[in-house]
């Protein structure tokens, strides 16, 4: 069981969700980002994954070979404040891209300026109690994925499959969904003995509200 908790909480690193938010967006409507398919703007999902997770996650491993943090999974909240900042500053700046980009429409720059606010509300709140960045990610998942539904109003999408053909898939399906894995993520930490039922409510609301404190000033 733990390592199936485990396998949950990598699969569903807060890392990972602009990354996430960003395939859902291009595959609801890739029209927003100028092109017919999310085929057309793999090198964007690329260039999305590098920046807000494989080189701040290298930034973090690069502390713990230098002894400032002792492992990834740190469970001392004191050892968050040096990822957070390294992970901040490169949020900081996608989020400075996004809204600056003219191929980067508002749709997709409201999670991530959403995803960094969150990031810095959990450092603050991190000075003085543990919060779950994991719950801030799945939290920021599901109100990006509602302000999906809302501003474009679909109930389906299509997405293109090998095999398959031509799929149509439910809004309200893909919001249960992330729901459905919100909860399999706060079971994972808890399960783990990361997080309490507490600092994992914190975490949800953090990353929910934020979405729509972004979406307030940028739209």
């Amino acid at each position: 069981m733990n390592l199936i908790a485990k396998g949950i909480s990598v699969i569903f690193h807060p890392l990972l969700m602009l990354t996430y938010m960003l395939v859902l967006l291009l595959s609801v409507n890739p029209y927003l980002f100028g092109v017919p398919s999310i085929g057309e703007h793999k090198w964007l999902v690329g260039m999305m994954f590098m920046s807000t997770f494989a080189i701040p996650m290298l930034a973090v491993l690069m502390m713990t070979f230098l002894g400032l943090v002792k492992d990834l999974e740190m469970n001392d909240r004191t050892e968050r404040t040096g990822p957070y900042i390294a992970v901040g500053i490169f949020y900081m700046w996608m989020a400075f891209y996004c809204v600056k980009s003219p191929i980067i429409p508002t749709a997709y720059a409201v999670p991530v300026v959403g995803t960094t606010i969150a990031l810095f509300t959990a450092f603050i709140i991190n000075i003085f109690e543990k919060i779950s960045i994991h719950a801030v990610g799945v939290g920021g998942l599901t109100g990006m994925t509602l302000i999906t539904m809302w501003l474009f109003s679909y109930d389906s999408f299509a997405v293109e499959t090998a095999h398959f053909g031509t799929l149509q898939i439910s809004m309200t399906l893909v919001l249960m969904a992330v729901i459905v894995i919100a909860g399999l993520v706060g079971t994972a930490r808890m399960w783990l003995g990361a997080h309490t039922p507490k600092e994992l409510y914190g975490g949800y609301l953090v990353g929910f509200v934020t979405q729509f404190i972004a979406l307030r000033f940028l739209f």
